[in-house]
């Protein structure tokens, strides 16, 4: 439940919950404006319960009238009133009928208080029907009844469970409305085992054909994963359906992601020609479209509602809206909202997400600054917004405006400005938020403390961090911090504390796996390559009900590719649910990571198939598809590329122009490339000029390649990569004196390569190797079989590539450097800790150097193995003296 507070005065907190006591707090009284004819009929009650005014309304009645007819005529009146007073939303007439009954000592009865109850309650007095049920000296199941259902939908849902119970012990027997009122309470109490016993009940007394009963019971099970196949059981054996039937499984079928299902149902309600789709039908059919991107079903049924009649209402156009956000234009979502004749506070927040979500930060402000009202959801909205378009000083700036407006502050407000500092990665600002939120009490709040603790992952501050996670770690409700700083070691470089917090929370069973956990530790998984972990935690996501999750279906993806696994990435792919376009971008990254550009096309016309609409990620992959094809596809890649504008109306980024540069380069474009690049509409970054400089050393072409390096070193002259690179550049055109010069200003600037690492996993430990490395407990065994390995390999052909060697040194000390890499190191522990015949799996941070390639080729001809590496750039697969990489990577 959220909570909220005043930003000028933390005491004054106000928290949405539910009594524990049976006995309601007297609610305050209602103003309500009252009509003429209510006023008057008040008015004349009112005279009615002085005793003095008794015998005129007597008297006016005929002679031959007895007492009980007297009574008979005033309760027929009672109730004429009572109808007006729910009609005409007047509370002060409702007390005025219950203070002339109370007059008549007729409110002890069953005839006059079960309407007096269900008046007050329908005018949200649950206080005046709680008061009116006790003065009932037998209250009958509807009495019962009525306050039951009171109390469930005034939050009261353990009040109404208790009145459950006593009704039940008194010995009266519950009725259709009874159940209806009692499972409601269980829904908002998510109650799954009450719900179960009253389902067995409902079953015991003979009421599970009633549709209304059937219905709730339906709308109970769908609240839970566990229970989800009983939804479908209860719909397919009820003798008798309505509207709210069907609405009630396609419903659950939809918030459990199951959108082909729910799109099937709503096909057999339209061959059922007794059931007529409502608004619900299609908002929540909307839903399920925006969920699985299904834009073909999203537009087709815009069209069915437009021909229902069904398009001009609210909820329908909400969710309109909210399905062209994701699978449509912004002019799509802008035709929608001009068109709509009505508007309430969700359709203006709908279009601030929508702008927020094209990146049209502007109109989105414009929307929030013309709303005729706002709440603290608007807001958030805002924020958020703000938020997922990185514009983090615009998030504080709203925020600072809101407390000195005195605006209500809630959990979700804050959440957004600690993630705004978290972007900023802005230590100072970082601790006077946390000062604020523990000065206004949101301390003790567990989506808070979350949200701080991922604020010092992100600005690097692990021992803050840390320090937060231990305060909270043996809290009850801790599963969200855990979480956080499960994605807080993965963010910081820190894998392998991520695995073993992951681990050590399932053991000690301190930590209830999420989507968001389970999504973080799978890329994890993903990044170390620990394929058999990734596994099991796949086993686990399926027992406890998260196959279905997109999020998780997206990470599970990733992780078997990067594992070297792309058949289980695939299956992953294919049975999910419902995919996103971030879906798409997996399947076909690992296509590129395993250099299969025909396939990661093939993907690519799939989605043009399906309508799926492309981002700008998917472009920079697709372009780069074109530089692994089997075959020269260059003319069709500059026609995509210039398509994109055009066609999709997306403006190419540098990233963009620097896949089409290496795409250019790599089939020997190396002209056209540089031609490129200069006549772009923006100055290019480092890494446009760097894809050029790649391409020239593969096609030792250092005329163009001297050019791009000034451009390189000019732009970004204190990064010791591009040195490399230009240095690598002479050595392989053998220009060894060029090369010389520029290993020389390094050392003068002292520059020092990105330390290479490599890593193996052996029985579910992770082994971590550096160049000549002897940290390691076998470190005697490694060296020893490493010596043997290159002795074999210089005898089969081997020769040392001392180019590689960035020290200014003798030719056999450069040698000895080569000689213990990182990946040696990695591929002789490998041979020595894995049966013969089972593949080698090494795993690199950086692109691996052209003689440890060259070394483990030779390798795999003498040991006869598979030696399977992951660098940088991709997989190598080295077999029998070749690479999957053809030598180019």
């Amino acid at each position: 439940m959220a909570t909220v507070i005043h930003p000028q005065n933390p005491l004054l907190h106000l928290r949405s919950s539910s009594s524990s006591s049976l006995f309601p707090s007297k609610p305050k009284p209602h103003h309500l404006p009252t009509s003429t004819a209510t006023a008057a009929a008040t008015q004349h009650l009112l005279s009615l319960s002085e005793p003095q005014q008794r015998p005129p309304l007597v008297s006016s009645y005929p002679l031959n009238y007895s007492s009980s007819s007297l009574i008979d005529v005033d309760i027929d009146r009672f109730f004429s009133l009572l109808r007006l007073s729910v009609r005409s939303c007047d509370l002060s007439l409702a007390r005025a009928v219950h203070a002339s009954i109370v007059k008549l000592q007729e409110d002890r009865d069953t005839h006059l208080g079960n309407p007096l109850i269900s008046s007050y309650l329908k005018l949200g007095h649950v206080f005046g029907a709680y008061k009116v049920f006790t003065g009932l000296s037998s209250p009958n199941v509807v009495s019962f009844t009525a306050l039951i259902s009171g109390f469930a939908k005034s939050s009261r849902e353990r009040e109404a469970i208790e009145l459950f119970f006593r009704m039940t012990s008194e010995g009266i027997e519950p009725n259709e409305h009874s159940f209806v009122a009692i499972l409601t309470a269980c829904i908002r109490m998510l109650e799954l085992e009450l719900g179960s016993q009253v389902h067995a009940l409902v079953v015991k007394t003979g009421y599970l054909d009633s549709v209304f009963v059937a219905n709730a019971i339906m709308g109970l099970y769908g609240k839970f994963n566990s229970s989800f196949d009983y939804v479908l059981k209860l719909f397919d054996g009820m003798p008798q359906r309505d509207i709210t039937s069907w609405n009630t499984v396609i419903s659950s079928m939809t918030k459990k992601f199951k959108y082909q299902k729910a799109f099937d149902l709503f096909r057999d309600m339209k061959r059922n020609n007794a059931f007529r789709v409502d608004y619900f039908t299609i908002s929540t059919l909307l839903t399920a479209c925006t969920g699985s991107f299904s834009s073909m079903e999203g537009r087709a049924l815009h069209a069915h509602a437009f021909r229902t009649g069904l398009e001009a209402n609210l909820s329908v156009n909400n969710a309109l809206i909210g399905f062209y956000t994701k699978c449509g234009s912004v002019k799509d979502v802008e035709t929608v909202f001009q068109r709509m004749a009505m508007r309430d506070i969700i359709t203006w927040t709908e279009m601030i997400v929508a702008y927020m979500e094209f990146g049209l930060v502007g109109l989105a402000v414009e929307i929030f600054d013309k709303m005729p009202e706002k709440n603290c959801v608007s807001y958030s909205a805002l924020l958020a917004g703000f938020c997922k378009n990185g514009q983090a000083m615009k998030v504080l700036d709203l925020f600072v405006k809101m407390a000195e407006e005195g605006l209500v502050l809630t959990d979700f407000t804050l959440t957004s400005v600690i993630n705004a500092c978290g972007l900023l990665k802005d230590t100072k600002l970082s601790e006077q938020i946390q000062g604020f939120v523990m000065k206004f009490g949101f301390g003790s709040n567990a989506h808070i403390e979350a949200s701080l603790l991922d604020m010092w992952t992100r600005c690097g501050k692990m021992v803050n961090a840390e320090k937060m996670f231990h305060r909270r770690v043996s809290d009850p409700d801790n599963s969200i911090i855990w979480t956080s700083m499960i994605c807080g070691y993965a963010r910081n470089g820190q894998p392998e504390d991520a695995i073993y917090l992951f681990q050590s929370s399932q053991s000690e069973g301190t930590m209830v796996a999420d989507e968001v956990a389970l999504t973080s530790i799978f890329g994890v998984c993903g990044t170390l390559g620990f394929h058999e972990m990734g596994k099991q935690i796949h086993c686990h996501a399926l027992k406890i009900g998260f196959s279905s999750d997109l999020g998780v279906g997206n990470s599970l993806i990733s992780m078997y590719f990067k594992c070297y696994n792309m058949n289980d990435a695939i299956k992953a792919f294919n049975v999910m649910p419902s995919h996103d376009i971030v879906s798409w971008n997996g399947l076909i990254t690992g296509h590129l990571l395993f250099r299969q550009g025909d396939e990661a096309l093939t993907v690519w016309s799939r989605m043009e198939n399906a309508s799926i609409k492309p981002d700008t990620v998917t472009f920079v992959l697709i372009i780069s598809a074109y530089r692994v094809t089997n075959s020269n596809l260059v003319d069709r890649c500059r026609k995509l590329f210039l398509s994109m504008k055009t066609v999709y109306g997306i403006e190419p980024t540098s990233e963009h122009y620097a896949s089409f540069v290496s795409v250019l380069g790599n089939w020997g474009f190396l002209e056209e490339a540089e031609e490129v690049i200069n006549n772009m509409p923006f100055e290019p970054k480092a890494s446009v000029w760097r894809a050029l400089l790649d391409s020239c050393r593969t096609h030792l072409n250092t005329s163009i390649g001297k050019r791009v390096s000034k451009h390189i070193l000019s732009m970004e002259p204190q990064d010791p990569s591009t040195y490399v690179l230009v240095s690598n550049l002479y050595s392989a055109s053998g220009r060894w004196h060029n090369s010389e010069m520029v290993r020389e200003d390094m050392r003068q600037k002292g520059f020092r390569k990105h330390p290479s690492r490599s890593w193996i996993i052996h029985q579910n430990k992770l082994h971590s190797f550096y160049a000549r490395d002897k940290s390691h407990p076998q470190e005697k065994d490694i060296y020893s079989g490493l010596e043997i390995l290159i002795l074999e390999c210089l005898k089969a052909g081997y020769v040392p590539d001392t180019s590689f060697v960035l020290h200014e040194v003798e030719e056999q000390q450069k040698k000895n450097f080569l000689f213990y890499h990182s990946a040696k190191l990695a591929a002789t522990y490998g041979l020595l800790t894995t049966r013969h015949g089972q593949p080698i799996r090494i795993m690199k941070n950086i692109v691996v150097c052209g003689d440890c390639h060259t070394f483990l080729k030779h390798v795999s001809v003498i040991t006869k193995r598979e030696i399977f590496l992951r660098d940088a750039s991709g997989f190598h697969c080295f077999v029998n003296g070749q690479c999957s990489c053809k030598d180019y990577w």
